[in-house]
């Protein structure tokens, strides 16, 4: 499969005119030749990753059965995520490990995305700032709990959330830095807090500015301390319900290079209005908005494709929206081998834009889709 005449994004976050090259499932350093097809300047992006959602078209990921994986996959392929790491809610550990189990025998099909990790978002979170979480299940941060359910995962467990000020997180994250990567989420920590978590080896906020205290002069919070910190990236939902647009702008400029684009969809992402759930609890969706009942943000109904087109309106530039919703969530879980940028040996997950960006054409694993 050859093509011309695109604008290729590169790892760097800019665009170069040239040509793309496919051979079986990967991209190759071979120039096209000149019957390639002509793609009249097309954009050529890679296929995004999707660090943290929680399902789609009428499935959540904690539904624990394939048929859910398997559902959630075959949309966010469709929609051009190439690689997903869902994530889980507040839940026992025994719910949690039948998810785990599910989610370690589960066989990627043709159309899916691939199942290339899993985010453990609960249940090591403060009650406080829980958000949509169901306050029931929290739990102490646990190594060994965490590590019974990374056995039952397969390993696939790529990133652990945890409020840092908890009893026993220090502890929980000098213990696991080596093993997975660690989120600050759904905390009330300070500035002095969550540096010392970073300290100790966390190296990411979930969901910036959502479930945990506001940036302020006098008290930064963790958004400050993530500032300070150039080895930590941060997620953010980019959906316009989560980050007003204004902030949006100004966290690509606090945070160059560190941005993780994420959906944070919830089970009524690519269907109507109308109630839904999410960990066990009534969620009410109208748009792009999805809330519980008393009002309290639940997830969103946007997909990572619609986040990065939406930051895009916002004035983020087409190739730091791309690098945020790709090349740095594929380095932050460790898949940069195969996912994130176009280069030669990585997987032919591709994605030709217009200039309003719309979908021309989805390859997946060297297959148009």
């Amino acid at each position: 499969m050859e093509f011309k005449n695109l604008k290729v994004f590169q790892p760097d976050g800019t665009f170069q005119t040239g040509g793309l090259t496919i051979s079986g499932d990967r991209i190759t350093a071979a120039a096209p030749s000149a019957d390639a097809a002509d793609m009249d300047g097309l954009y050529a992006v890679p296929g995004l990753v999707d660090v943290h959602f929680h399902g789609c078209v009428g499935y959540d990921f904690c539904d624990g059965t394939h048929e859910a994986i398997s559902a959630i996959a075959r949309y966010q392929a469709a929609n051009g995520v190439a690689a997903i790491c869902p994530a889980t809610m507040t839940y026992p550990e025994d719910k949690l490990s039948a998810v785990a189990e599910a989610a370690a025998s589960y066989q990627v099909e043709s159309k899916d995305a691939a199942l290339v990790g899993i985010n453990m978002e609960g249940p090591f979170i403060a009650g406080a700032k829980k958000g949509a979480q169901n306050a029931a299940y929290l739990h102490a941060p646990d190594a060994e709990m965490f590590r019974r359910l990374q056995k039952k995962a397969g390993g696939l467990f790529k990133l652990c959330d945890l409020a840092p000020e908890l009893p026993g997180a220090m502890e929980t994250i000098e213990a696991l830095a080596g093993e997975v990567r660690l989120s600050i989420a759904h905390t009330e920590a300070d500035y002095d807090t969550a540096c010392e978590a970073f300290r100790r080896g966390a190296r990411q906020v979930t969901h910036l500015y959502n479930a945990m205290p506001p940036l302020s002069h006098r008290a930064p919070g963790v958004i400050g301390a993530a500032a300070d910190n150039d080895e930590v990236a941060v997620e953010l939902i980019a959906d316009g319900v989560h980050v007003h647009p204004a902030v949006v702008r100004a966290t690509f400029r606090m945070f160059a290079g560190r941005v993780i684009l994420i959906s944070d969809s919830m089970m009524a992402t690519g269907l109507t209005d109308g109630e839904y759930s999410l960990g066990g609890q009534a969620v009410t969706v109208k748009g792009n908005r999805a809330t519980l009942h008393d009002g309290t943000i639940a997830g969103s109904a946007t997909n990572l494709l619609d986040c990065m087109r939406s930051a895009v309106k916002m004035g983020v530039p087409l190739g730091e929206a791309v690098r945020s919703a790709s090349t740095n969530p594929a380095r932050a879980i460790g898949v940069s081998h195969d996912y994130g940028t176009l280069e030669p040996g990585k997987l032919a997950n591709v994605i030709l834009l217009d200039e309003e960006l719309n979908v021309h054409t989805l390859i997946l694993r060297g297959q148009v889709i």
